[in-house]
């Protein structure tokens, strides 16, 4: 006798506060998840970059070298590099188990808001207020860039990568699409300032943010909208947005202390998560499970779904 299969579990969103990391580097600036979901790295006001294991609330390393706020980091898909750019327009590459500064590229006419590796981390793109991106070869010694687009008219906000595209968002309301193996750049027109861009997991479609408090959801390939989302308050900040990790909900920081989750398809809020008094500055969201990381002011908070035990209890 063949039983039926179990029904799919609708998605769970993080919603119970299971560690707070007081990161004692001034106001942390951005959070991001490794590769694997297992790190994080907080990016702090007082020119440290630090590595954590979020879960257990253990600080791993400390990076010191830049000369002003860190504003952004990424790791490498093999764990073995950092790269982080900041207010001292420097994009500096680590070596994440001796915390040595290996490289630090200088080139950018002002702060490096957003930093990503390529997926064989051989270069690091860098997004400044300069209005341009760089692309720095970490085998080279060249001091200068191997590539510059320089095609936004204002602030470059967000960067992300993926195989064959570079994805930019901009202070000029447009968000661009770089196709390097077709060698084509695609433009869409959003108007107001954009804050953070991302593709969707399927890579079929891009999020972005912008400072008229809302999200927007573009067919990748055609820049039709498809979907809508507002409720949240983005009005002054550059704040992250994302997918979860199985692009059933569109996820956002907001200036209200809360973060914002919307039904993908329906574009109904689906939770609003209260994180404290101040401006969410900053979320990430686990590659395969439902946890998110969010910061606020010096502290940053690891949320769960309801059901998960932690070990040895929360705090």
């Amino acid at each position: 006798m063949a039983f039926p299969e179990p029904k799919p579990r609708g998605p769970e969103l993080p919603q119970k506060r299971v560690k707070t990391l007081d990161c004692g580097q001034g106001a942390v600036r951005a959070v991001r998840f490794n590769v694997d979901g297992n790190y994080c790295l907080t990016c702090g006001s007082d020119k440290t970059l630090k590595l954590w294991n979020p879960l257990r609330g253990t600080l791993l390393r400390t990076y010191s070298g830049h000369g002003y706020e860190v504003l952004d980091a990424a790791g490498s898909f093999d764990n073995s590099s950092l790269c982080s750019g900041g207010g001292d327009k420097a994009v500096v590459l680590w070596d994440v188990a001796s915390g040595q500064v290996v490289r630090k590229f200088r080139g950018h006419a002002g702060k490096v808001n957003t930093v990503q590796f390529n997926e064989e981390a051989t270069v690091i793109l860098s997004g400044s207020i300069d209005s341009s991106i760089r692309c720095w070869d970490c085998r080279s010694r060249r001091p200068e860039p191997v590539q510059t687009l320089d095609e936004a008219r204002d602030g470059i906000s967000s960067v992300k990568v993926s195989d064959h595209e570079v994805l930019a968002g901009s202070v000029d309301g447009r968000v661009r699409r770089y196709d390097l193996r077709m060698g084509q750049l695609f433009s869409d027109y959003v108007g107001n300032p954009i804050t953070c861009t991302c593709f969707s997991q399927d890579g079929q479609c891009t999020l972005v943010s912008s400072l008229d408090s809302t999200l927007r959801l573009l067919d990748k390939d055609t820049g039709e909208l498809l979907g809508e989302y507002s409720g949240h308050k983005n009005q002054e900040y550059k704040l992250d947005c994302c997918l979860s990790e199985r692009d059933t909900h569109v996820v956002s920081c907001s200036e209200d202390g809360k973060v914002y989750f919307w039904d993908l398809v329906e574009g109904a809020l689906a939770l609003a998560l209260p994180v404290g008094p101040g401006v969410v500055q900053s979320l990430a969201y686990h590659p395969t499970e439902p946890c998110l990381l969010t910061a606020m002011g010096g502290s940053v908070q690891c949320w769960r779904e309801e059901a998960f035990e932690a070990e040895g209890g929360t705090s």
